[in-house]
């Protein structure tokens, strides 16, 4: 081999070496912990008519930042693609639970209007879906629109969750955690709905939960749902049989089918799926295997979720903590956000990290995922 030559490859590998590093996920913002704000956790992306980006999430007050902390809702944004961020700790609006606001959802409706969706928690026997909208590009925002009317009960609806169908409706998948006067950790899922652009709600048809074969309720919690290309609803749900647990509906989120434990490997801990606009595919972030709540993984399906390919790591530190992602498509890249810190630790110290990603980048590895 020549000098010449050799000279060419090196700078060939050096340039293919910047490509892939170019092509890595980027840490664009992280909202670290500090003195009196031990979380900062939660939240959901839009994107104004003006180009920015808005992110709300919830701060949270005090030593600690269990979910009982008090906490309200505040937002940064980002006016280059989210790139760079600018951080605002001042409420939104007064925070409205006794003990919290959190679990935000953005959503862009149909109509034009922006959504905010949030948890108002007062104890644990009363956590409440409410729905905000806002005309001027979240310069103001409405009275609060109660989304589970004539009910009081500890649901969760986890950030970032909340969709809006192409027949216009509204679902918001939730774990419902008091049953029978006690609050208890295997909850029962519900859709609450909406076919009015959120003016009225109500809860869908069927309250159901996960049975094994053995005929043995098991744990299901944190739902989340997107709309298939058929139109059929797939709702999945965190569980504790190795799997993510997931279910369809052909009526909207009326009904669904029995839950069936999925085809990847999962701890107790959520999944976010979003379909990417660039290419039709879904998206899944999740904790890959069923210990903690890392490594952080992505996948793709080309099918709706009946498989799952190009497996590839966001977050692999072994004493990490990643999950609660929000999804959000800006372009040709896709901006994630997800908790940072570590094994839970106490007093709780949660912060959240916002990364960058091309959208090629989830396409460049094609290994599977575990079962």
């Amino acid at each position: 081999m020549n000098v010449r030559t050799l000279l060419f490859l090196l700078l060939a590998c050096s340039s293919f070496g910047t490509h892939l590093i170019a092509q890595s996920p980027q840490t664009v913002m992280t909202l670290p912990t500090g003195p009196d704000n031990p979380r900062n956790t939660e939240g959901g992306f839009v994107t104004l008519k003006d180009g920015r980006i808005l992110y709300i999430y919830s701060r949270f007050l005090g030593e600690s930042g269990g979910d009982n902390a008090h906490g309200y809702l505040t937002a940064c944004t980002s006016d280059d693609g989210g790139k760079t961020w600018t951080n605002h700790d001042e409420p939104i609006f007064p925070r409205e639970g006794k003990e919290n606001d959190m679990s935000a959802s953005l959503l862009r409706l149909a109509d034009g209007r922006i959504a905010l969706f949030y948890l108002v928690k007062h104890s644990i026997m009363d956590c409440r879906l409410r729905m905000r909208t806002s005309s001027d590009e979240a310069k103001t925002w409405s009275e609060p629109v109660d989304c589970m009317p004539g009910e009081k009960n500890y649901f969760v609806v986890n950030n970032d969750r909340v969709i809006q169908t192409r027949t216009g409706r509204l679902i918001a998948p939730a774990a419902v955690h008091v049953r029978d006067g006690k609050w208890t950790r295997e909850s029962d899922i519900a859709c609450y709905l909406s076919d009015d652009a959120g003016k009225t709600w109500r809860r869908g048809k069927q309250t159901f939960h996960g049975i094994n074969e053995a005929g043995t309720r098991y744990l299901t919690q944190e739902p989340g749902v997107v709309e298939l290309k058929d139109g059929r609803i797939l709702l999945w749900c965190r569980a504790n049989i190795g799997t993510q647990a997931y279910a369809y509906s052909e009526d909207g989120g009326e009904t669904f089918s029995p839950m069936k434990a999925w085809n990847f490997s999962s701890p107790v801990s959520p999944a976010s799926i979003k379909r990417i606009p660039s290419t039709g595919d879904l998206l899944l972030v999740w904790n890959e295997g069923t210990g903690r709540r890392t490594p952080l993984n992505a996948a793709i399906s080309s099918d709706d979720g009946a498989t799952w390919t190009h497996n590839a790591a966001i977050e692999t530190d072994p004493k990490g903590w990643f999950c609660y992602t929000a999804i959000h498509f800006v372009d040709d890249r896709v901006l994630l956000a997800y908790w940072l810190t570590e094994q839970l630790k106490r007093p709780l110290k949660i912060g959240t990290k916002i990364v960058s990603v091309p959208v090629e980048w989830f396409y460049q590895n094609d290994a599977g995922v575990s079962q």
